[in-house]
């Protein structure tokens, strides 16, 4: 794990840029640049992935078979055998040109990959701080393409608007756009791939509501929760300028929306209350929601669990973002970035999650239809 202190220092130098924010490359992600990863040790996976691939028009072929354990947490020595390598080998066959640029993780896959064992220090990749080789599935999986890595805390990605022009670790071509298509039972993941189309053809319309803790610091130097504070402000006022919603409601109290304050929730944005949905919202069909808070995609299967990824798409969000472990507060998109890039629209919901996610190797997952444009029908 960084420092505290080189920790402060990266969001200093990610909201640098963020009120002169880079223009990203539309680069109009296409079902032909898109694979779906099954696992058929769970009936369900390989029936929603034909629903999806039949829906996106993606080519059949795009399909890669494995067979893992059904359960949402693996172990290192189980993602590397039974997930990387069969789609590394996978890829190299089907992709030898690597055109494919996106992998959608289908329900029945894993969802995090447990840390390292002490007894597997001295296995290739472990290093000190073994408490640090935890990661979400989907974040490794983003770096199926490189061939060696460090496991011990994240790596800077480099397609992370924030980092443009830096030098990173990582090269842009071993990285992956990955989204996930997963909840908590398969009526749920189907609902979302036919909102997500209806949306796409209707053109996403509704409310947004922003949620911050606090009123918009006068401040210039910001950092850890103030600094994410101010970007809930920031994209609150982003979104209201691209005229894209009916009304956007800025929150700025401690306490969070409440029964009843938000309906025709289009779009959301907010924190804290640590693994307890609040059901503040009627949610329309194409929703975003983004609640920030420690291990919000911990789970998306135990049925008594109220973390917010698994209860908004059990209430009808057709996307989120979350985290399967601690984060640390730097490493979720700043939303300042993420709401205005998905409201421009010339990027896709997976492009806009990929230049506003600062890590990769790390805990963050994206659920939802990667080639979704909420505002930009196809």
């Amino acid at each position: 794990m960084l420092p505290r202190a080189i920790r402060i220092l990266i969001i200093f130098f990610i909201f640098g840029l963020g009120r002169t924010l880079a223009p990203a490359a539309a680069w109009a992600l296409v079902p032909d640049e898109v694979a779906v990863v099954v696992n058929t040790a769970v009936g369900d996976s390989l029936e929603l992935a034909n629903y999806y691939m039949q829906r996106r028009r993606i080519p059949a072929s795009h399909l890669i078979r494995l067979t893992v354990t059904a359960n949402e947490r693996c172990s290192r020595q189980e993602y590397d055998h039974k997930i990387r390598e069969p789609v590394r080998r996978a890829l190299a066959k089907l992709d030898p040109e690597r055109r494919i640029r996106c992998l959608v993780a289908m329900y029945g896959l894993p969802l995090a990959v447990q840390p390292i064992p002490a007894k597997q220090e001295d296995e290739p990749h472990a290093r000190s701080g073994l408490e640090e080789t935890a990661a979400a599935v989907d974040s490794e999986l983003a770096l199926v393409l490189a061939d060696d890595y460090p496991l011990a805390g994240w790596l800077p990605n480099p397609y992370f608007i924030g980092f443009d022009g830096k030098a990173t670790t990582l090269a842009r071509d071993e990285v992956l756009i990955v989204a996930r298509l997963d909840g908590p039972d398969p009526t749920t993941v189907r609902r979302i791939i036919d909102d997500t189309l209806f949306a796409e053809k209707k053109g996403l319309s509704g409310r947004a509501y922003f949620d911050a803790r606090w009123p918009r610091p006068t401040a210039t130097k910001l950092e850890s929760y103030a600094l994410y504070d101010d970007s809930i402000h920031a994209a609150a006022q982003g979104v209201r300028a691209s005229g894209r919603m009916e009304e956007v409601r800025l929150d700025d109290k401690e306490q969070l929306f409440q029964p009843g304050d938000c309906p025709k929730a289009a779009l959301y944005c907010g924190w804290y209350s640590l693994a307890h949905y609040v059901d503040a919202f009627t949610w329309v069909r194409g929703a975003i929601g983004y609640h920030i808070a420690s291990a919000e995609c911990a789970t998306l299967k135990k049925k008594d669990s109220l973390v917010w990824c698994k209860r908004m798409l059990e209430m009808g969000v057709a996307a989120t973002i979350g985290p399967v472990n601690e984060p640390y507060i730097q490493a979720f998109p700043p939303p300042e970035l993420f709401f205005t890039k998905l409201v421009e629209s010339s990027l896709s919901l997976g492009e806009t999650y990929l230049v506003s996610l600062p890590f990769l190797s790390w805990q963050m997952v994206l659920i939802g239809d990667p080639l979704y444009q909420p505002f930009s029908p196809r």
